[in-house]
């Protein structure tokens, strides 16, 4: 039957608003490195997900690709759900969920909650 698709074959590959971005400071609020706090390296908003630099950090096995060369092991960090990160003050040291509001200006930035600091 063509055109007919099994029931969650596919989902819809648009990127999804999330509340962190690339550069933002954050702590782990869960899982095997709860309590880290580390820069974002890059966003992956279509998947949600963020690579927080020494955080989830995984090692590979590489295989030699040439002749003559030796194996190695690489370690890098992994992505985790942008749920499982929280916008981080390095004033305060407080995590904090985050807020919008308009500035004087007319522009729209983020605040931390708990502070009131202007993240962007």
């Amino acid at each position: 039957m063509l055109g007919k698709r099994k029931k969650g074959a596919a989902k819809s590959l648009h990127a999804l608003q999330m509340h962190v971005k690339k550069g933002d400071t954050v702590q782990v609020i869960s899982g095997r490195d709860k309590g880290k706090v580390g820069e974002i390296l890059k966003s992956l908003p279509k998947v949600s997900q963020v690579i927080v630099k020494d955080v989830n950090i995984r090692t590979k096995h590489v295989k030699p690709s040439q002749e003559g060369e030796s194996g190695r092991v690489i370690t890098f960090e992994a992505p985790i759900h942008s749920s499982n990160v929280m916008l981080y003050s390095t004033k305060e040291k407080v995590a904090s969920r985050v807020g919008y509001t308009l500035t004087e200006d007319g522009r729209k930035v983020r605040i931390l909650k708990k502070t009131g600091e202007i993240i962007d």
